[in-house]
This record gives C-alpha cells, structure tokens and sequence, in this order.
C-alpha cells in the first residue's frame, strides 16, 4: 500500500549560489557527512548537492500529514548503493514519523528517482508499506 508520494524540482543554480555565498555552512547545515563527501567528490558537485536537496523536500512531502512539522534537514539521508542507486535512510523525527503508519509485522520501502538537467535537478519519492 502506497502510504506518500512527493516531488521537489531544485534549481541547480541556487545551490551554486549558496555554496558561493555560505561556503561550508550550507552543506553542514543541510547534509549529513555522508552525502558531503559524495557530493564533494563529484565533478557536478552543485548538481549532486541539488539531487539531493530535492530528495529530502519530496521525501518530506511524501511523509507530510494533516499536523506533522518540520523535519531536521538530518534526519533525511541520501546514499548510494554500491551498484550507485540512489537510497534514502530515515532517522530520528523522519523515521518516527514513518514508524507512526507501520503496524506490528509491517515493512516499509522507500522508492528513489533522481533526475537532472542543467539548470534543474528533480527527485520523486514514493513510500510503500509492505
């Protein structure tokens, strides 16, 4: 049963605007150190930044109730598989908040697609309870 669904479109020049402007505040403040240091290894380091700025928003959304809050940009983490399939990891209030709608015997999946095109990087989430 698909429990959420979420999108987010990112402009890549926005990150590039931050990152010029903030230096390392912003990625410190918004990414874990996994994600910094597989976005900083990269040759589009703005456009990996931007894919996973975009997976956290839709990831939100698709976790978004009548009442829920904020989520702290850390509690929503992007990996890669080692085959490079990107994953979200859930901690803290984003897994709680997923946690809320598992009963006893239930899992979860949580479907990735992130997609870029100069100037713009998207992602969709969808949240399957199994």
């Amino acid at each position: 049963m698909i429990i959420g669904i979420g999108t987010d479109l990112c402009d890549i020049r926005r990150i590039e605007s931050l990152l010029e402007k903030f230096g390392e505040r912003f990625p410190h403040k918004v990414f874990t150190k996994a994600e910094r240091a597989r976005s900083d290894a990269s040759s589009t380091r703005a456009s990996s930044y931007a894919k996973r700025f975009a997976a956290k928003e839709a990831t939100a959304k698709a976790l978004a109730g009548t009442h829920t809050g904020a989520l702290s940009w850390h509690d929503v983490e992007v990996v890669n598989h080692p085959s490079g399939k990107p994953e979200i990891v859930l901690h803290a209030g984003a897994l709680k908040r997923l946690q809320a709608h598992i009963q006893d015997g239930q899992t979860w999946k949580i479907h990735l697609s992130l997609s870029d095109d100069y100037p713009y990087a998207q992602a969709f989430v969808m949240i399957e309870v199994l």
